[in-house]
C-alpha cells in the first residue's frame, strides 16, 4: 500500500496551484491526474491564448462572478490578480493587459502558462502521475484517509484535494467525478448546468450570417417572465445555430436554462432612435433613386442586409423614394430591437465553465476545507462557483487553488 501526506486529484489551474503550494510549504504532495500531462485545459483557454485574470480589485472580480460572489472574498483577497500577475512573471511567463483589464501572457501561447505550472509544481518537489483514474475518496474515523485507484491500489492521505473541474469540455478529463465522490460524502451538489455556452436560437435566420461578428453593439437578454436579466455593450457572433461571442457567453449564465428568453440586439447602441432616423433618413435622401435591398450597404454588415430587408416587411424592390415614413421608423425600431428567440444553450462540449456544484454553505471559505469531513478540501470550478468571461474564472482556480495549499500545510 502506498502512502503519501497530500493528494491533489485533477491537474488543472486550480489543483497545480493547489499541489505547489502546499508542497512549497513542507508536505509530501501527490498530484493525479487521468490526462497524461498537466494543464490541459489550461492548454486550450481564451483559444489558445489563456486570458489568466482581470486587472481589477476584489470588488471588481465580485462584480463578474454571479455564482456565489461573497463566498470567494477570502480567497480573492488571500490571491488578488496582481499577486497572479507577479506569480506567472516569476515564473518566466511575462503578462500583458488588453481592453477590459484582460491579462495574457505576452507570448499570447496557452502553453507558456502550463509549462510554468509544470515548473512550480516540479521545483517543489509535487510528485505527478498522469493516466492515473481516481475512482473514490476513502474516509476512516469521520475523516479524509486517502483514494482508491482504477487499478485497485490505494493511496493513503491526511488530506485530499479535489480540483476535478466540472463538466464543461469533457474531452480535457471533467466528467463531474468530484460531485459523484462529494455527493457519496453527504454533500449538497447544487445542480450543475452550462454557462458560458453558445445559444440556439429558434430563428433560422442567423445562419444566413454566418461568420459575421459584430462589435460595439449592445445585447439585452430578458426571462420568459419577461424581467430583464442581462445588459452589455460589447461583441457577438453569428453561427449555423444561433448566436455566439464574448456577449452572448456571459448573457447565457442568465438564459441558457431558460428557452423562450428574449434576445435584444441594439445594432446602433450609439445613437438614439431619432438620430438613428435621421441617419437613415440622409442615407435614403441620398440615394433615392436606389431600390430599398441596395440602399443599407452604409447601415449594416452585406451578409446582414438581406436578413434586415425580409425582417423590415419592406419589398426589396422598392424604390428609396417610396418608403414611408413609417416603414422608415419601423426599419428604425428593428436595427435598435433586433430580436432572436433562445431555443437552448449548446451541447457540454462547447460551455467553457459550470454553473452549480459542490454547495459553498459546505465550505469553510477561509480555508476551502469541507465542513462535513476533515481533511477534505475543494478547488475550483468542482465548487458552485463562476464567473463572467474576462479572465474571472482562472482566477476562481488561482485563489482557491493557492488557499487551499496554503491551508493542508498550515493544517
Amino acid at each position: 500500500m502506498l502512502e503519501t501526506r497530500v493528494i491533489v486529484v485533477g491537474a488543472g489551474a486550480s489543483g497545480a496551484m493547489a499541489a505547489g503550494g502546499a508542497a512549497g510549504r513542507g508536505c509530501a504532495v501527490t498530484l493525479l491526474d487521468r490526462n497524461r500531462g498537466l494543464g490541459r485545459k489550461v492548454r486550450i483557454a481564451g483559444k489558445g491564448r489563456c486570458n489568466l485574470t482581470n486587472d481589477t480589485d476584489v470588488r471588481g472580480l465580485e462584480a463578474n462572478i454571479p455564482g456565489n460572489p461573497k463566498f470567494l472574498r477570502t480567497a480573492f483577497y488571500h490571491f488578488t490578480p496582481k499577486d497572479a500577475i507577479a506569480f506567472f512573471t516569476a515564473l518566466g511567463v511575462p503578462c500583458k493587459t488588453e481592453r477590459g483589464g484582460r491579462v495574457f501572457p505576452e507570448s499570447d501561447n496557452a502553453d507558456d502558462v502550463a509549462d510554468a505550472l509544470e515548473r512550480y509544481c516540479a521545483e517543489h518537489g509535487v510528485r505527478f502521475h498522469g493516466d492515473t483514474t481516481v475512482t473514490g475518496l476513502r474516509t476512516a474515523e469521520g475523516r479524509i484517509s486517502g483514494v482508491t485507484l482504477a487499478s485497485g491500489a490505494v493511496l493513503e492521505a491526511g488530506a485530499v484535494i479535489i480540483a476535478t473541474g466540472g463538466s464543461a469540455y469533457p474531452g480535457t478529463g471533467s466528467r463531474g467525478d468530484g460531485y459523484r465522490w462529494a455527493a457519496a460524502l453527504g454533500h449538497t451538489i447544487v445542480p450543475v448546468r452550462p454557462s458560458l455556452v453558445p445559444l440556439e436560437t429558434v430563428e433560422s435566420w442567423p445562419a444566413e450570417a454566418q461568420g459575421l461578428a459584430l462589435k460595439h453593439v449592445t445585447l439585452t437578454a430578458f426571462g420568459p417572465d419577461g424581467a430583464r436579466r442581462y445588459h452589455e455593450q460589447g461583441e457577438m457572433l453569428f453561427t449555423h445555430f444561433g448566436v455566439s461571442g464574448p456577449l452572448v457567453l456571459t448573457a447565457s449564465r442568465h438564459v441558457a436554462d431558460a428557452p423562450g428568453s428574449l434576445l435584444v440586439i441594439d445594432l446602433k447602441p450609439a445613437l438614439d432612435e431619432a438620430a438613428l432616423d435621421a441617419r437613415v433618413l440622409r442615407d435614403f435622401q441620398a440615394q433615392h433613386r436606389k431600390q430599398f435591398a441596395n440602399a443599407l450597404g452604409e447601415l449594416l454588415p452585406r451578409s446582414l442586409i438581406p436578413v434586415i430587408v425580409r425582417l423590415a416587411g419592406i419589398p426589396p424592390e422598392t424604390p428609396v423614394h417610396a418608403i414611408t415614413r413609417e416603414q422608415r421608423q419601423g426599419l428604425v425600431r428593428l436595427l435598435k430591437r433586433l430580436p432572436l428567440t433562445v431555443k437552448g444553450a449548446r451541447p457540454w462540449a462547447e460551455a467553457i465553465v459550470t454553473a452549480g456544484g459542490v454547495s459553498t454553505a459546505e465550505i469553510d471559505p477561509r480555508t476551502m476545507q469541507s465542513r462535513l469531513v476533515p481533511g477534505l478540501y475543494f478547488t475550483g470550478e468542482v465548487i458552485d462557483v463562476d464567473g463572467y468571461t474576462g479572465g474571472f474564472n482562472l482566477q476562481i482556480a488561482w485563489s482557491t487553488g493557492h488557499l487551499a495549499g496554503e491551508s493542508v500545510a498550515k493544517a
